[in-house]
């Protein structure tokens, strides 16, 4: 059933009787009816329901309408709000602009406020809209402008500073003016925006006006100027302030001050506060704290001091973060008695509890690597009467972590548990994560398990603590069990997790699991990052599948992540790995067109496959286009250079090299050195060698154990050994001492030179120094064989084992070789069956050695059981084996017809 309301008929008989006259009416008259009906008693639903007034209604009548009710403005407010809500009226801006000079008017701010918020959601432009305000103005001939201001107010509010400006100077340009307080606001929405300059010449506007300036909007102007780091116009406007007349306020000096002290103008601040007393005014906390501030700025902090005591003597309490500052200045200038003694003197004003301050400031001294003066902090709290909380533990246990002192990280917690405070998660994390880098797993388990027993739930920070630490050391099993008990107590792997797991797995070339891992992310909501793709992208590249690396690739920029160095290095590294260098170049080509910023390591990577297929001049090509677009050449990508150098041979080209680095500022590392010592050294070039030995020597970068062998190596295998001894007494002399392979090189000489005898001498005093090693027996081996002592060289093979030094592959081949070239078989059989006996797995060279011997002793079956059993084995046929069973097989074949 549907309700019908009764409407009671219309009560101005007057207006029914003239209903048929309107179309005949005058705007006027129309104008006249609606403003009677305003302002009678009927029903405005009622008599705007009228076909006739809701038709003829347009926004010009009920702008007159507005304009005859302006004495009640609260009605005039109803009648537009009617219109809109009821009649889904759209009014005009001038409508608006009339009925909020009329609400300003009778003193009625906020509707006409409202008003005007609404009025500019109809993104009006600025100039329009004062045109419509000055019009209406105008119109209503109302006696105040504040509706004017109220419009710059609101542009203020809504953060339209500029539009509120444009007001102001449209005002400026009809002869109308703001109220000094709106123009106040605008000032610091402009300072709050940073449009200074604009501050000053609305200054200036304000001031050529008429208008006297009052205390804020010359604080407003100190302000701009003080940010302009103008700071003689800054005190004119002070002086202009104060000749003027104007109230002063403590307000403008602070901001001059802390303009000063933030240009560390710290002593021209001080000189203002005290001047405040002979204007009348008097330094407030704020003009103090300012000062500690700007003192701690420049390092003044026996100054600062002083006027922290003086502003408590004054009876003012500091501000917690001036205190903070202060303390935090003096701890660095290692006055930490006079932190601890103000940290005291401020407890009793409650600026902050004692103890946040003590923590802070045994934090920093932490993070400074100052344990020693907080451990003495962390002391000195139990005899000044504070005493140390679970956060100051925390700290201190953190860093003894972050240093690899974990003994004294688990003595402090042992503290703790006596002074009865009950550790939380956090001591724990920090003790597990510092045994887990370290790699002492077994100890970041029991405090796990401790933890655990204590009542304290691990949370996904300990667990991938642990899950890192045991994938680092590829136990990938105990680092997937951790990762199952952690889901199964519902506790949600981070992103950090999966990365965490991911990389162990790609490192152990598990790709298909790591694969699956990195789609689990997205059942557990967890949004991979840059790390998670860059591992996975590395781990596809080292198994060689670029073209999935690449799709990864594309994959994390469509999803809005920014790949980086770390990114594209391992895909230049693979495409160089896989021989496709030339695509690497034009790869970063590619990158780099895209605006892409590339770092050294992707550099490096490139000139690292240019080398390893000795394409030399394509590498420095590389490097001259890649610094002439503004890619800097770090010691690494010299370094990948100079080994490809070195692999050729090219004296020059090295020099200049050197030559380019010391111009760009870097140095050779002892590393570097020795290398192209060491090369240079083994192909003869000895001059070249100590010429190197000479500039490393002058840059201070001294030679180590592993750069005297290399000359040393280099002059016994020219048979310099007097040269040689002279280098090894010289590096005695500078307590370096000489390892295994310095006499290794000495060892060496002498067997080449069948000094057999001096030689087991030599491997005798080695023995002594506990020296000797596989090399050095395998030198010995081999000396021996090379004299045909075939026997002596066996001894030394026995000697070696009985002395539990493991031989190796060369050991074993050395003495099979030598069997079979003496066609004793048997014997080289026999010791081949002792080497795979031990466990020693035989190489090519191996293999090949004993497959010549079956040839050449007529056992070709035995010599292709070897190829078969060689390649059953992984190791590859090369052509020396090719070439032995060829020779087996025609000797095979000319002696059976000589046979018949």
């Amino acid at each position: 059933m549907k309700l019908t309301r009764h409407c009671p008929p219309l009560k101005n008989h007057n207006f029914l009787r003239k209903q048929r006259t309107f179309c005949a009416s005058t705007d006027s008259q129309f104008v006249a009816s609606l403003t009677e009906i305003v302002r009678g008693n009927q029903s405005w639903r009622v008599a705007f329901n009228n076909s006739f007034i809701s038709q003829t209604l347009k926004p010009h009548h009920v702008e007159k309408v507005l304009v005859q009710t302006l004495d009640d403005s609260r009605l005039a407010l109803r009648f537009f709000n009617f219109l809109g809500l009821h009649k889904n009226f759209n009014h005009s801006t001038t409508s608006f602009c009339i009925l909020i000079h009329a609400l300003v008017q009778s003193s009625h701010y906020w509707p006409a406020s409202s008003l005007l918020q609404t009025l500019l959601l109809r993104g009006l432009n600025p100039e329009g809209l004062f045109e419509s305000f000055l019009d209406s103005y105008r119109r209503c001939n109302v006696s105040t402008t504040i509706g004017f201001d109220l419009l710059i107010q609101t542009y203020v509010q809504n953060r339209r500073e500029a539009d509120g400006l444009l007001i102001v100077k449209l005002m400026m340009d009809c002869g109308l003016l703001p109220q000094i307080r709106t123009l106040s606001g605008l000032l610091n929405g402009l300072i709050r925006i940073r449009q200074f300059h604009k501050v000053l010449h609305l200054f200036d506007e304000i001031v050529n006006s008429g208008l006297r300036p009052d205390v804020y909007v010359y604080t407003a102007v100190v302000q701009a100027l003080c940010e302009l780091k103008d700071f003689t116009r800054a005190r004119e406007v002070i002086q202009q302030m104060e000749s003027s007349g104007c109230d002063l306020s403590v307000v403008t000096y602070n901001v001059f001050i802390r303009g000063l002290c933030k240009n560390q103008r710290v002593w021209e601040a001080i000189e203002n506060k005290n001047l405040l007393g002979n204007k009348g005014l008097r330094a407030d906390v704020g003009t103090y704290c300012t000062l500690v501030f700007g003192l701690c700025k420049v390092e003044e902090f026996e100054v600062g001091e002083e006027i922290m005591n003086e502003m408590i003597e004054f009876g003012f309490v500091p501000s917690e973060a001036a205190v903070s500052s202060l303390v935090d200045g003096l701890r660095k200038k290692g006055k930490i008695e006079n932190a601890f003694d103000l940290v005291n003197k401020v407890k009793k004003f409650g600026v902050a509890p004692s103890l946040f301050v003590y923590n802070a400031l045994i934090n920093s001294l932490c993070k400074d690597g100052k344990f020693d003066e907080a451990e003495s902090l962390f002391h000195d709290m139990g005899h000044k009467g504070l005493f140390p909380n679970d956060v100051t533990y925390s700290v201190l246990i953190d860093s003894f972590c972050k240093r690899g002192k974990l003994d004294i990280a688990l003595l402090f917690l042992g503290k703790m548990t006596e002074a009865g405070i009950k550790a939380t998660v956090y001591p724990y994390s920090s003790l597990i994560s510092g045994h887990g880098k370290l790699g002492k797993l077994s100890a970041a388990k029991s405090l796990f398990d401790e933890m655990i027993a204590s009542g304290l739930k691990p949370n996904v920070v300990i667990y991938t603590s642990l899950i890192s630490g045991y994938c680092k050391e590829g136990d990938l099993h105990m680092a997937f069990q951790l990762y199952h008990e952690m889901t199964g107590k519902g506790i949600s792997p981070s992103t950090y997790t999966f990365t965490t797991l991911i990389s162990g797995l790609c490192r152990a070339n598990r790709m298909a699991e790591a694969i699956k891992l990195f789609g689990e992310m997205t059942e557990w909501n967890v949004v991979p990052n840059e790390v998670t793709y860059n591992v996975l992208i590395e781990g596809h590249c080292m198994e060689g599948n670029s073209v999935r690396a690449f799709e990864l690739l594309d994959e994390m920029v469509e999803k809005g992540l920014v790949p980086d160095s770390y990114t594209y290095r391992p895909l230049i590294s693979g495409l160089c790995s896989m021989g496709r260098v030339s695509e690497a170049r034009e790869f970063m080509n590619d990158l780099q067109g895209e605006q892409y910023k590339l770092n050294e390591m992707c550099l490096s990577a490139l000139l690292h496959g240019y080398c390893k297929e000795g394409r030399l001049d394509e590498a420095l090509d590389a490097c001259r286009e890649m610094l002439g677009r503004g890619m800097a050449m770090d010691l690494v990508c010299y370094s990948v250079l100079i080994y490809g150098i070195l692999r050729q041979q090219d004296r020059r080209s090295i020099i200049d090299l050197l030559k380019k680095m010391h111009d760009q500022g870097l140095k050779p590392d002892n590393v570097l050195y020795t290398t192209m010592i060491d090369a240079n050294a083994k192909a003869g070039n000895l001059k070249m060698a100590f010429g190197l030995w000479d500039i490393m020597v002058s840059e201070g970068c001294l030679p180590n154990v592993v750069t005297y062998t290399a000359l040393i190596n280099g002059l016994c295998k020219i048979g310099l050994v007097d040269k040689a001894e002279l280098l090894c007494r010289e590096m005695l002399a500078n307590n370096l001492v000489p390892n295994h392979n310095t006499y290794g090189c000495f060892l060496d000489y002498l067997t080449s030179e069948g000094n057999m005898e001096k030689a087991e001498q030599l491997h005798d005093v080695l023995l002594e120094g506990f020296l000797t090693n596989t090399v050095t027996y395998n030198i010995l081996i081999r000396g021996f064989c090379k004299l045909g002592r075939i026997q002596e060289a066996a001894e030394v093979l026995d000697n070696m084992i009985d002395r539990g030094i493991s031989p190796d592959c060369i050991s074993y081949s050395t003495i099979i070789f030598e069997y079979c070239r003496r066609g004793d078989l048997q014997e080289a059989i026999k010791l081949w069956e002792s080497m795979l006996s031990r466990g020693v797995n035989p190489d090519t060279v191996a293999y090949n050695f004993l497959i010549y011997g079956c040839c050449v002793s007529g056992e070709l079956s035995k010599a292709f059981e070897l190829r078969d059993d060689m390649m059953r084995r992984g190791v590859k046929p090369n052509r020396v084996t090719y070439n032995s069973l060829i020779h087996g097989t025609c000797l095979m074949s000319s002696v059976l017809p000589t046979a018949n």
